[in-house]
């Protein structure tokens, strides 16, 4: 059973402004609530949803089909965003909407080795036919690697000495589920660390899925081709749950707005020099309170959502 409770989802979908006849992309489809949200106001439009676990595809299909058939669920990273739309002959869109993250049944389950808190073989690939997974990263990654992915990925302060407790064991036996990597992990911090700031291989997880999905490489690309997909009036949504995910977003949306430098004594920007994109959210929203109290993924969420406002010198009506 996949069931997944979709953070932000009226805040989110409500920003895309949907249109009965536009076209949209849900790029990270999990349990399907944004995607029913945004294909329930769709007449003649369409959605394209992508993801790579085919079980939350499975479940989410049939959900969707009880809206109606006006959708095209692609297997696939949403990396692949613009080669696979433009193979459907999809070359511009109203919307995209990137809820960013490991979906709750992908956590729950214990067999895909994501979570600290069950014990399972070292997996958490999102894509599980690809190579590189939490094994190869743990078991093959040397000294450096390993304390630069901890720092990069998870601010990690004691990096060095989880990465040097995880060369050790795997030196006596290959260090092969969740649990005996938590134990590692629980020996190379100092106890009066571990007592505080919440699960002591909290980060070192964390770092370890973003490597092996690439998280921070693919969400960058794509974002930008989705940006570079929009119509006039279109609009991205972005969800982040960690710092480094928001940072590519909130510098990639600063970038495209930012005004351009003048001198001094000019009141009216030049004709033709605006920025093509306007930020509809200065500031992130939050998850209310009610949120908050009901679904604890919702805590580190931030929405940002951007506009576009011209292209090829075209104005925005």
């Amino acid at each position: 059973m996949f069931e997944h409770k979709s953070v932000m989802l009226h805040e989110a979908v409500d920003a895309l402004q949907v249109k009965k006849d536009g076209i949209y992309v849900d790029c990270t489809l999990g349990g399907g609530g944004h995607s029913s949200q945004i294909l329930s106001q769709l007449e003649s439009g369409h959605l394209y949803c992508f993801d790579q676990d085919q079980h939350a595809i499975d479940a989410a299909s049939k959900r969707l089909s009880k809206i109606s058939d006006h959708f095209t669920i692609i297997h696939s990273n949403f990396k692949n965003i613009k080669s696979e739309l433009e193979k459907r002959g999809v070359y511009k869109v109203d919307g995209v909407l990137f809820d960013l993250g490991v979906s709750s049944p992908q956590f729950d389950e214990a067999s895909r080795g994501f979570s600290y808190n069950l014990d399972a073989r070292l997996d958490m690939r999102m894509n599980q036919q690809q190579k590189l997974s939490a094994y190869e990263v743990v078991n093959e990654y040397s000294y450096n690697d390993l304390v630069r992915i901890l720092f990069k990925y998870a601010d990690e302060k004691f990096a060095k000495s989880i990465a040097r407790g995880i060369e050790k064991e795997r030196e006596i036996q290959p260090i092969e589920t969740t649990f005996q990597l938590v134990d590692v992990i629980k020996k190379a911090i100092p106890a009066k660390y571990r007592r505080k700031g919440g699960h002591p291989a909290k980060r070192t997880f964390q770092a370890i899925r973003i490597e092996v999905n690439d998280e921070l490489g693919v969400f960058e690309k794509a974002l930008d081709d989705a940006l570079s997909m929009l119509n006039v009036n279109g609009r991205v949504a972005v969800i982040t749950f960690q710092s480094l995910e928001d940072k590519i977003c909130k510098y990639r949306f600063n970038e495209l707005t930012k005004m351009p430098d003048l001198p001094k004594n000019i009141a009216i920007i030049p004709e033709g020099l605006e920025p093509s994109f306007k930020k509809v959210t200065r500031k992130p929203i939050l998850a209310s309170e009610e949120e908050l109290e009901e679904n604890h993924r919702s805590h580190s969420a931030k929405l940002r959502v951007i506009e576009r406002v011209k292209e090829n010198g075209e104005e925005k009506d």
